[in-house]
């Protein structure tokens, strides 16, 4: 994957950018954090459709469920 780094220079208002090849740690940081990431979402995803079922079991709807914990 390209990195882009820009690196701004305030004093003389001297811009550089410069585009490399990500090193092999830096691969490996972004694909774990991909994995975690990807992980989170499939947890989140079931913990909603375990709600779903409950409030599909008790024959309420997310507003009900709402207006009753408020």
């Amino acid at each position: 994957m390209k990195i882009i780094e820009k690196e701004f220079n305030a004093a003389t208002g001297e811009e550089i950018i410069t585009e490399r090849d990500e090193t092999a740690a830096e691969t490996k940081t972004r694909l774990d954090f991909e994995k975690t990431r990807a992980a989170a979402l499939a947890e989140a995803e079931t913990k909603a459709a375990e709600k779903t079922a409950v409030l599909a079991k008790l024959g309420l709807t997310a507003d009900e469920v709402a207006a009753l914990l408020s």
